[in-house]
């Protein structure tokens, strides 16, 4: 969507950031009435927030199964942070980051660890060690996620790149809509996105080009239910913020990083 981002109160004309709170309602007075005072831009990030420290204290003694009472609330709470987030924010496109992605992984893992018939230590391990870490993006290392829990890589990287790439795509559009820093919509007095960099629209075709061979390789993944190697898993996630940077940048060896990790996927 376009927002007005920097919101002035008609009531008492308090001024705020909407992309900062994510509301019209004014901070000081409550009142719902105000009018956006700056430019539109493309905007799909939300204020959200991940704390984990309960779940911590919860399943930090757990043995064996998990409480499905603690499973249910948890997943509720990542369900709701991934909702919440995008990646464009105030015409600016973000990189795929780190919480996201551990957030992601972590709502995979624990619905597959809560059906495993026997977990072992090392799976169990795995699973604290991204709820440990996940609200600071912290995700373990390729090598230390068990075969039993590789989906749960899989997966995230499905979704992740997904959701990204859908962002991503939508952020060209408004791009190409744009020539020589005025917005093409006679409608609009301003770019609704920005980028670094000379010639941002030579960046179109080349990001589009490669977002179609990810949609590809991460249709497989997600045809396999998410049953690839991790490495493969993370190249694509790779991938997708190498384009991500490149289209923010304009750097060509952001480009050919992305290149290289679809042909990691691949093999």
């Amino acid at each position: 969507m376009k927002v007005r981002g920097e919101r002035e109160c008609q009531s008492c004309g308090a001024r705020w950031s909407y992309y900062e709170t994510g509301s019209v309602e004014c901070p000081d007075c409550g009142a719902l009435r105000s009018v956006g005072v700056d430019d539109r831009t493309a905007h799909t990030d939300a204020p959200a927030t991940l704390d984990l420290t309960p779940h911590r204290v919860r399943f930090g003694e757990a043995r064996g199964t998990l409480p499905e009472e603690g499973v249910d609330d948890l997943k509720a709470d990542l369900r709701e942070y991934a909702r919440k987030r995008g990646f464009i924010r105030g015409g600016d496109l973000l990189p795929l980051d780190d919480t996201y992605l551990a957030a992601r992984e972590l709502l995979e893992a624990v619905d597959l660890y809560d059906r495993l018939r026997d977990p072992t230590d090392r799976d169990r391990e795995y699973l604290l060690a991204l709820l440990a870490g996940a609200d600071d993006g912290d995700r373990p290392p390729t090598e230390a996620v068990p075969e039993s829990l590789r989906e749960a890589r899989g997966m995230a990287a499905v979704r992740a790149v997904d959701e990204y790439r859908s962002d991503l795509l939508a952020f060209l559009d408004e791009l190409s809509a744009t020539e020589d820093g005025e917005a093409a919509d006679a409608d609009a007095s301003a770019p609704t996105v920005s980028v670094d960099g000379d010639d941002p629209r030579s960046r179109i075709d080349p990001t589009r080009e490669l977002l179609e061979r990810l949609r590809d390789r991460t249709k497989r993944a997600e045809a396999l239910t998410g049953d690839v190697p991790p490495g493969d898993a993370d190249a694509l996630v790779d991938a997708a913020d190498a384009l991500g940077d490149y289209v923010r940048t304009g750097d060509e060896a952001a480009l050919d990083r992305a290149r290289d990790r679809l042909s990691d996927a691949e093999t």
